[in-house]
């Protein structure tokens, strides 16, 4: 009789088991259901975001500066890029998709159709070359500039530089980044087939200073505490945040935070913290642009 009752008491904490597993839904393991009742039971709630790497710092900076008024929000950011995240927040696995371009651009009409777009700045993007480089080739013309990218020029003798060949280092077509640079520096040509490419700004980075005769492009706020590299000048002006807002430098396009639907809640209060006046001074020491400063719209 006693076995009896052990063997059915093992039973019925077995079946309990398994009927625990199966409520935790999606595979979750005991530890993170265990975690996300620990946060629900504490008010805590989370934003994840994924996407664009040109507003990545950014969006970084702005999570930080959230989460001081608000430590109980958990906020996840991912690069990947633009086409990423924009696919990922379409699917709703992500709650915001930050891109460099319009969804319509990197989407089927069918999955941009539900995304609500929210401009929360500007993005001045910038070519650039090898320190040592700079110094025999501080500007180029935009016609040479688009003539390098398209493979028509590709030996910086032609531009004034030493007899060293040009080495592209591009962005994947993924890319907003690359996106938005070849409709703003190449008026809508595609760059060369064959071009080193990289999906991640950092990496670029590393690959112009590591040679000599590379070029490449980044979002001005990747150079604002960067000294390993030089920014190319165009027709005489160097980019900037001044040359940006008065029309000067031509390479700019807003940086776009997609929600599928109208945000509500804490992702509502996120995006308006992000676009609000008091983080726009912070928003400029990074190296992006406040939409609202801007003398023309695109």
């Amino acid at each position: 009789m006693k076995k009896r009752m052990i063997a059915m008491t093992l039973i019925a904490a077995l079946s309990l088991g398994v009927l625990a597993g199966c409520g935790g839904g999606g595979g979750e393991t005991e530890g993170s259901a265990t975690e996300a009742e620990s946060s629900s039971n504490s008010g805590a709630q989370s934003i994840t975001a994924s996407g664009s790497t040109a507003i990545l710092p950014l969006a970084k900076a702005a999570a930080d500066e959230f989460k001081k008024d608000n430590p109980d929000v958990s906020i996840t950011i991912n690069g990947g890029g633009s086409g990423s995240g924009l696919k990922q927040v379409a699917e709703g696995t992500v709650d915001i998709g930050n891109s460099d371009v319009a969804a319509e651009e990197k989407l089927d009409e069918s999955m941009a159709k539900d995304l609500v777009d929210h401009k929360v700045c500007v993005i001045t993007m910038v070519p650039i070359i090898n320190k040592d480089l700079a110094k025999d080739v501080p500007n180029v013309t935009k016609d040479q500039l688009k003539d390098i990218f398209t493979g028509k020029i590709t030996n910086w003798k032609d531009v004034g530089g030493p007899d060293e060949e040009i080495v592209l280092i591009v962005r994947p077509k993924t890319s907003g980044t690359r996106a938005l640079f070849e409709k703003y520096a190449l008026d809508g040509e595609s760059g060369i087939d064959g071009a080193l490419e990289t999906d991640d700004s950092g990496s670029l980075l590393q690959n112009i200073t590591d040679q000599k005769g590379a070029i490449g492009y980044v979002a001005y706020s990747y150079l604002v505490n960067n000294q390993d590299v030089a920014a190319l000048s165009i027709d005489g002006v160097a980019p900037s945040l001044d040359a940006t807002y008065n029309g000067e430098w031509p390479i700019w396009g807003y940086e776009h935070m997609y929600t599928k639907g109208a945000p509500d809640g804490v992702i509502k209060e996120y995006l308006d913290f992000i676009m609000g006046e008091e983080f726009g001074k912070t928003l400029e020491e990074k190296g992006y642009n406040v939409t609202s400063k801007m003398k023309e719209e695109r």
